[in-house]
């Protein structure tokens, strides 16, 4: 599923990771849900991000926490 949702490459943003398709961190989502903005706040001033991406994100993230518990 990652894959699906992060790029990385060296030629994009300097190698950073950012959502697949566009230009836009996946540091910056984080940013976001750390300031207490919600994911429709971040869809909103990043419309180039899909939600699908977002859940997608969320989920390979939660999957890996919990299998490394």
């Amino acid at each position: 599923m990652v894959n699906t949702v992060i790029h990385l490459d060296p030629a994009v943003m300097g190698g950073t990771p950012v959502f697949a398709g566009t230009r836009v961190p996946i540091a910056t989502l984080i940013d976001y849900l750390e300031g207490g903005e919600s994911i429709d706040d971040f869809l909103d001033g990043f419309p180039s991000v899909r939600r699908e991406q977002v859940i997608g994100f969320l989920e390979e993230v939660k999957e890996r926490t919990l299998a490394a518990a």
